[in-house]
């Protein structure tokens, strides 16, 4: 049995959201995005440093509550103040935002000033720098990569490659590059038909199920750059699932969500791709589509880092029609019933791992998976824990902080080696980087197993 505690039951047709998601605004009446007030509602409870894994793992690290509120404070007081250092030790897992009592927008504030710490005040010509930059713009490298995947799979795991980039560049040679795929999402996705297929396939799924063949179920998929890149089994499990219910699915022009931008400061990179990707979503959503995202970090960025952080026309209107992929069908369709009617065999009949992204439960998703699955004949899935797995994107790949991320993922590897199962699952790529490289055990996502149990 697992050491992990089974926390009770929801009903996961139900969304586990509460009420419907909105950002935390801490703009009113400002022009200027000045996030004092925001400051202002922190009373110094500490429950946000208690809640932080960095700060668990790292003596030095002053915590949440030192890099958001004090750090505001200190600039109201003091217009010389410059912005720790120690605000790059942030993994921006964002655990602190669901921590805090008082609703201080901790995230916005870390993003904010580790935004202006790296514009301002970190040397531009630095190997720290160039290294954040590469890794925070992992869709560049990626797309050149699947041009030539199999050079570039041997290449990035090459050992005298590896030493040299971590004694040059500091990226740990601990870890394998996830492989590039042979064909991209987008390439299937084109070569298959695009959105003219995926219209025929979904209104001959409506036909067997009893729909009007015109019935308005459409969506926007974003699939991010890792389920273009690395992992478009992942993307293809989620339109064939979408077009099993009947759904319309379109692949619109996209660029990073920018996630890891976030993570690393690069605010300006990150407001680039968010106006493309605010620019073909809103779009869509005045035609009735809404944006659903594969991995929770996408979907997280979308609708709650975008309006927090920039100010682009169309920004709200996508925030508020961004869903997560499993948890649109949960609000949308039987999806309960649908599950506890399938099986599974074959490949696909485990006993799984499941481990929910700290992303995920900042959204209200941590548990959707487990109570979704549960009366899934053929699998079986245990939750290992609420613990965070520790990579949060880049945070672990570089050589400093290696370590730490390894010690934050010891109680997810521990849950994972006592559970039943020896496949892990979970929505977010990066912790499935994690789970696989702590443990050994292939790693799947929720849809890969909704694909097994309801596509034919």
């Amino acid at each position: 049995m697992s050491d992990a505690e089974t926390p009770p039951d929801f009903d996961p047709v139900a969304p586990n959201t509460g009420e419907e998601f909105e950002p935390v605004d801490v703009f009113p009446d400002s022009d200027d995005f000045d996030l004092r007030p925001g400051a202002d509602s922190c009373y110094k409870c500490s429950t946000c440093d208690t809640n932080c894994p960095v700060a668990e793992v790292d003596d030095d690290f002053p915590g949440p509550k030192f890099q958001g509120p004090e750090q505001w404070r200190l600039k109201q007081s003091d217009d010389d103040h410059e912005i720790d250092d120690s605000v790059m030790d942030c993994s921006n897992c964002m655990r602190c935002d669901n921590a805090c009592p008082s609703g201080v927008p901790l995230s916005q504030m870390h993003n904010t000033a580790r935004g202006e710490y790296v514009s301002e005040q970190m040397d531009k010509l630095s190997v720290e720098y160039i290294r954040n930059r590469i890794l925070a713009n992992y869709r560049t490298s990626a797309f050149f990569a699947s041009k030539v995947p199999r050079l570039a799979n041997f290449a990035m795991n090459f050992g005298p490659a590896r030493w040299v980039m971590e004694k040059t560049l500091g990226v740990t040679s601990e870890r394998d590059f996830p492989a590039f795929a042979k064909q991209t999402f987008r390439d299937w996705w084109a070569d298959r038909g695009g959105q003219v297929q995926s219209r025929e396939n979904a209104r001959a799924a409506r036909r067997r199920r009893g729909l009007p063949e015109d019935a308005e179920k459409k969506v926007a998929y974003f699939h991010g750059c890792y389920s273009n890149y690395n992992t478009p089994e992942v993307g293809k499990a989620m339109v064939r699932v979408y077009e099993e219910f009947g759904y319309e699915v379109v692949a619109p022009e996209q660029k990073c969500s920018g996630t890891p931008m976030f993570a690393n400061g690069m605010l300006d990179d990150a407001r680039r791709h968010a106006e493309t990707n605010v620019s073909s979503m809103s779009e869509l959503v005045d035609e009735g589509y809404h944006a659903i995202a594969s991995c929770t970090s996408c979907s997280m960025a979308l609708r709650q880092e975008y309006p927090e952080l920039f100010d682009i026309d169309g920004i709200d209107k996508v925030a508020e029609n961004t869903f997560e992929a499993v948890e649109y069908l949960r609000i949308h369709e039987d999806l309960k019933g649908e599950v506890q009617a399938a099986d599974v065999d074959g490949d696909l009949a485990e006993e799984f791992a499941y481990h929910a992204p700290c992303h995920s439960r900042n959204q209200g998703l941590d548990r959707q998976a487990v109570e979704l699955f549960r009366d899934l004949d053929g699998v079986e899935v245990e939750d290992v824990g609420d613990s965070c797995s520790g990579i949060s994107g880049t945070y672990g790949w570089k050589e400093e902080k290696y370590e730490k991320s390894m010690e934050i993922g010891e109680e997810m590897f521990e849950h994972m080696d006592h559970a039943e199962g020896e496949t892990g699952m979970t929505e977010c790529p990066t912790c499935a980087m994690q789970m696989e490289h702590g443990s050994g055990y292939e790693i799947r996502h929720p849809l890969e197993l909704l694909e097994a149990a309801l596509v034919e």
